[in-house]
């Protein structure tokens, strides 16, 4: 194993601030794995939401799964937001 721990946590926007809502997904042994994880989360999610193009990501806002990653790895970053507007972004061009 490396020299960090990359714990991946979900919240869940419809929740929004309440930990008793949060789940542990699980732990990962590079920064990579931990953000493929959080990245499968937020894509599952835009799939089962209904919407498109921007409703899509207001219903991601309001209702979706908010995965994250905590570690002490300063170059580990994963905004779920973010990715969530790009993927939005993406699949609005593909239809």
């Amino acid at each position: 194993m490396g020299q960090y721990k990359y714990t991946v946590y979900v919240d869940d926007n419809f929740h929004y601030m309440d930990e008793s809502e949060r789940y542990k997904l699980g732990e990962f042994d590079d920064c990579a794995a931990a953000i493929a994880a959080c990245k499968q989360i937020v894509d599952e999610c835009l799939q089962h939401n209904c919407g498109k193009g921007e409703d899509l990501y207001v219903t991601y806002l309001m209702f979706g799964e908010d995965p994250f990653i905590r570690t002490d790895d300063p170059n580990c970053k994963f905004s779920a937001r973010d990715y969530a507007r790009e993927r939005v972004r993406v699949l609005a061009e593909g239809k």
